[in-house]
């Protein structure tokens, strides 16, 4: 072959080339806005710190959180989906915006399959049941009891309609026939002010925000939502044990980006985002925290997705749970 005829072929193989790596070679450009569609002070919160840490690490760019609470997630929602698709803006997808919203609002300004583009799964968080100290029940058998004799008394806060706190206890509501008001917040922290406070009796989050409070006495464990008790509380039972065979809930995080990213950026992203999930920092952190890390291909996060959808569709339609 001619020096010239090696050279043409050269040129045409790097025409051929997929926009793979070049979008590859060229992202990050510049710091990685994370959004929360959440307020600090819950799971949310060190999830997402942990991650944006160990991204900031490997990337050379900042990755700064950037928490935007209330409204049941949307307006983070949909702002993230009206953002350049270029891989800088990224949002922290979860059970609620992802599987109830679409249900639980009979309008909604996003879709999740038209408007993101899954990235990876990254922690599953098991749910807790809780009751204030003040409550006169000592045991999940006690306090469903208790509600039962004193239908509408008492009120349970959650991060908001359609969080995973709203859907665990509107699960709980509907298989013991418990009748508990309630109040929506604009996330985890500011409901657990009130529950502590005794504003409220009762709530469902994930350990990390609930066992502090718990090792302090400010808060009663009364059952985990899981199949299996967690290490950290092995006294306290599932709610399956206690006659509600096959109840299980928890929530879980995954990353998204606005669709239309490249797909040469989302496998960039997702190959990071598997290096964090790996990291001994992450696993350490979900361990003290009680959350199972996860992981996967964007394609096993879709098929997450869709296979709570059609769960929560369900416990959305069963408890006409629909927010006007």
């Amino acid at each position: 072959m001619t020096m010239a005829r090696r050279d043409a072929c050269a040129a045409i193989g790097a025409l051929a080339l997929p926009a793979l790596s070049s979008g590859q070679a060229t992202w990050p450009r510049q710091s990685i806005r994370f959004v929360v569609p959440f307020a600090p002070g819950g799971t949310s919160e060190i999830v997402a710190r942990t991650v944006a840490n160990e991204l900031t690490k490997q990337l050379g760019q900042t990755v700064f959180v950037d928490n935007k609470g209330g409204g049941a997630g949307i307006p983070a929602m949909q702002e993230v989906a009206k953002s350049v698709p270029d891989g800088h803006t990224i949002i922290l997808g979860h059970v609620g915006s992802l599987a109830v919203n679409p249900y639980i609002f009979p309008s909604l300004p996003y879709d999740v399959n038209r408007d993101f583009m899954p990235v990876t799964l990254l922690a599953r968080v098991p749910n807790l049941f809780v009751i204030h100290p003040d409550v006169p029940a000592k045991d999940f058998a006690a306090f469903v009891a208790y509600v039962k004799k004193n239908p509408g008394k008492l009120n349970y806060g959650s991060a908001g309609n359609a969080s995973a706190g709203h859907l665990a206890m509107e699960y709980l509501k509907l298989v013991t026939g418990m009748f508990i008001t309630h109040i929506p917040y604009r996330g985890t922290g500011p409901q657990l002010t009130d529950l502590l406070a005794g504003r409220t009796q009762a709530s469902s989050a994930g350990l990390p925000a609930l066992m502090p409070h718990i090792k302090a006495g400010k808060l009663r464990p009364i059952a985990v939502g899981t199949h299996q008790r967690l290490t950290q509380l092995p006294d306290v039972p599932t709610v399956a044990e206690q006659g509600y065979k096959d109840f299980e809930t928890s929530q879980w995080y995954g990353i998204l980006a606005p669709a239309g990213t490249p797909p040469a950026i989302v496998a960039r992203l997702n190959a990071e985002m598997l290096k964090v999930i790996r990291s001994p920092d992450f696993v350490q952190k979900m361990k003290d925290a009680g959350c199972e890390p996860l992981g996967g291909t964007p394609a096993e996060m879709a098929a997450r997705i869709a296979t709570e959808t059609t769960k929560f569709a369900k416990i959305v339609r069963d408890g006409k749970l629909i927010v006007e």
